[in-house]
């Protein structure tokens, strides 16, 4: 569990995956891969077409047909190797380190689950080449990787923005106190400031428990501010990102009952599908 991996592949935010991985790289001095997979349901490895009812024998087709897969699979290879060397030299242009590349054929999530032993932050586009152009749009695959890559994941904006203050959006469950402890190790955000920003009631329970989060933070060695507001969670966590020039929010994925194990937390997805900035879940 050592490496910033990356993924790489020809959408709008790969751009701003090489730039995000390059500063977390340096962040947290650990080894950079960038890594490619290929999709194997468009471009199978071998196609077997021989149960085609409207080719029947025709077996020079089937075999013309065949060869152009095979050749479409090898142009894809192809295409892949050269987006992993421009991210290379885009990453070491950004201050990387002799990062790694690395490219699979097969499906993405399998690929990274297989993976994932090695990966200590995992940073992936908001959106992959094959999804719609739309800013509240969320990549088919995010979700599953979230609930399958038991590893903090840094889901990047479409263009990069150097992270200089952050929101750690905080509930008081267990889940958020474990949240806060894992950043306040982490050297991930180290010397950034962090709004510690709970949506609640203003009571008494709600300042105690606040209070005790931001003290873990300011035990390591971070400048904290806490703030409780009340309203529609969405609503107002994207409120005080514009409001404070946050550029980094930073939230649990979810819990570890059953249900949610299946489901991302419907705040964690709504938040995914709707912020403008980079999001870094930690699990």
């Amino acid at each position: 569990m050592t490496h910033v991996m990356a993924c790489i592949d020809n959408s709008q935010s790969s751009l701003a995956v090489c730039d995000y991985a390059a500063w977390a790289s340096q962040q947290l001095a650990a080894p950079l891969t960038l890594l490619h997979v290929l999709d194997e349901e468009k471009y199978p490895a071998t196609a077997d077409l021989s149960g085609n009812i409207g080719l029947g024998s025709r077996e020079h087709l089937l075999e013309e047909l065949a060869t152009l897969d095979a050749k479409r699979a090898r142009l894809a290879l192809e295409q892949g190797q050269h987006m992993l060397e421009n991210a290379k030299e885009r990453t070491l242009n950004f201050g990387a380190v002799s990062p790694q590349l690395k490219q699979r054929h097969g499906h993405l999530v399998e690929s990274l689950s297989e993976l994932q032993d090695d990966i200590r932050l995992l940073v992936i586009g908001k959106v992959g080449e094959d999804s719609a152009r739309d800013a509240c749009t969320l990549g088919r695959q995010i979700e599953a990787v979230v609930r399958t890559i038991h590893r903090p994941i840094l889901i990047t904006a479409n263009s990069y923005k150097k992270p200089e203050t952050v929101m750690l959006a905080f509930d008081g469950s267990p889940t958020a106190q474990k949240t806060v402890q894992m950043l306040a190790a982490s050297p991930i955000c180290q010397g950034l400031p962090i709004h510690l920003v709970m949506v609640a009631t203003d009571s008494a329970d709600n300042r105690d428990v606040l209070g005790k989060a931001a003290d873990v933070l300011l035990s390591a060695g971070f400048d904290v501010k806490t703030q409780i507001r009340s309203g529609d969670v969405e609503a107002v966590l994207h409120g005080y990102q514009a409001e404070q020039g946050i550029d980094l929010l930073v939230m649990g994925a979810y819990g570890h009952s059953r249900i949610r194990q299946f489901l991302v937390g419907s705040t964690t997805t709504t938040m995914l599908r709707t912020a403008t900035i980079a999001v870094l879940l930690l699990r």
